[in-house]
């Protein structure tokens, strides 16, 4: 089984939270960061990270943490 490493080029990472959303753009091999940002959980929000995920191209995977809790949208 390939490790994430080898698949994608950069891993999207949020931790969901009632009313925000932090993410981080980090580079699969290394895990150095290449970018930040904090957005509202609300359309909005998720809009924002969507312009962050385009900012770095390649193949990206998403990590989301409470996906069945604060990150899953009503």
């Amino acid at each position: 089984m390939p490790m994430l490493a080898e698949l994608v080029e950069v891993v999207i990472g949020v931790d969901t939270h009632k009313d925000t959303h932090t993410a981080a753009v980090v580079t699969a091999n290394t895990g150095a960061v290449l970018a930040q940002a904090t957005v509202t959980a609300d359309p909005a929000g998720y809009d924002g990270l969507l312009e962050l995920a385009a900012q770095h191209a390649g193949i990206r995977a998403w990590a989301l943490e409470g996906s069945g809790g604060y990150g899953a949208e009503d």
